[in-house]
């Protein structure tokens, strides 16, 4: 029992020794950016100066040619000389049909011309002497007649003979299937040892080129506007792929073709791009991040993240000669991912805070710790200042 009273004593005597120092020392201190107190912020000025003009869109990587390599010809599939996702050449030989039966085709072909042959050589010859026994009035003009109407009519037939030959000699050639043009080969359907037929829907293997290859995206018709002036000055724009917003470009080639006609359903234009894909890092079928450069544009410029949304949509926090941050709306031209031109609001070498702007009310006081570099980005004494000022 006692000892609980002297535990008790011995807490009440704490409380009243501390208590009066902790409320002092919480009095004493407050947050840096509460009422009254400034608000450490970074700053730049808004200057004059020239941003890329870019339209950025959502592509398709498309191949320029996607062959699904069939048989021409029914047989069984006698061999195979391509590893799966091989890339080959134009006219590489793929496939190997069995060509015995077309070889018999072709030899009784030209069995049959060659006797076809031969009777014209004999029409022939009985046709001159006709024609001689007829200047000495030996023979009946129906009987040259005659002559000359068998003769025309196997030169007829010479060439019908001719005809079914090339026919069974491609016929031959079909047995061996080569690449079309050159790409890259996917995964085969049918091994060897398998019939094959002209009509199957799946083929042998499907062939992609993909050096170069196509991408195709779709911009606002609002846009097309824009793009057709840029493509009257520079008819090859730059055009620049993502894996991702803000991600490291995969490639660059130029913008190739613009759709001639709008899409009325959603109101966009397709435009295509070509690049080169040296490394094949671009696949049929991917998804990319497009960014279309049109060109340059003039004008007031700010770093893009010192531009703010809200409900009275975009403005900015321009502070004044008493270190006071006002609300500015402002009216946004282009951007480049990084910098954003500045219609209205601002004037030239306003100054708009960049960072810190979550703490701000309008008319808050600031107190700038360290300028935004020229170039968009504070410097590493400057952010340190920072942590320094909000720390204190």
């Amino acid at each position: 029992m006692w000892i609980w009273i002297a535990v008790c004593a011995l807490l009440a005597l704490a409380v009243w020794r501390f208590w009066p120092q902790s409320a002092a020392s919480s009095g004493g201190r407050g947050f840096r950016g509460g009422a009254g107190q400034a608000t450490p912020v970074s700053v730049t000025q808004a200057r004059a100066g020239q941003i890329d003009r870019t339209l950025r869109a959502l592509g398709t990587v498309t191949s320029l040619a996607t062959v699904t390599i069939r048989s021409r010809v029914d047989g069984p599939l006698q061999a195979l000389h391509f590893e799966d996702g091989q890339s080959v050449q134009a006219g590489a030989l793929l496939a190997e049909i069995d060509p015995r039966p077309f070889r018999i085709q072709l030899q009784q072909a030209q069995g049959q011309q060659m006797q076809h042959a031969a009777q014209l050589e004999n029409a022939q010859r009985d046709l001159a002497r006709y024609e001689q026994l007829a200047r000495q009035d030996s023979v009946a003009r129906q009987q040259l007649d005659a002559a000359r109407a068998q003769v025309r009519e196997l030169q007829g037939q010479a060439k019908v003979d001719q005809a079914a030959v090339d026919d069974a000699r491609l016929q031959l050639s079909y047995t061996r299937i080569t690449a079309p043009v050159a790409g890259q080969l996917g995964l085969h359907k049918v091994d060897v040892g398998n019939m094959v037929h002209a009509s199957d829907a799946d083929g042998l293997v499907v062939l992609t080129q993909s050096q170069p290859i196509d991408v195709v995206f779709t911009v606002p018709q609002t846009r097309l506007l824009d793009v057709q002036q840029a493509r009257r000055l520079t008819p090859r724009l730059q055009t620049q792929l993502f894996s991702q917003v803000g991600g490291k470009a995969l490639a660059t080639g130029t913008l190739l073709a613009v759709d001639n006609q709008i899409d009325v359903a959603t109101g966009t234009v397709q435009l295509k791009s070509r690049f080169d894909n040296p490394d094949a890092l671009l696949f049929p079928n991917q998804f990319v991040q497009v960014s279309l450069r049109l060109g340059l544009e003039s004008g007031l410029v700010l770093p893009l993240r010192a531009v703010q949304r809200g409900s009275v949509g975009e403005y900015v926090y321009r502070v004044d000669a008493q270190r006071k941050a006002h609300v500015v709306p402002v009216t946004t031209g282009v951007d480049d991912g990084q910098q954003v031109v500045i219609e209205s609001g601002l004037q030239e070498n306003d100054t708009v805070v960049v960072e810190g702007t979550d703490r701000l009310r309008d008319g808050s006081p600031v107190e700038v710790v360290t300028p935004e570099a020229s170039d968009g980005t504070a410097g590493a004494s400057g952010s340190a200042r920072a942590a320094r000022g909000a720390a204190s």
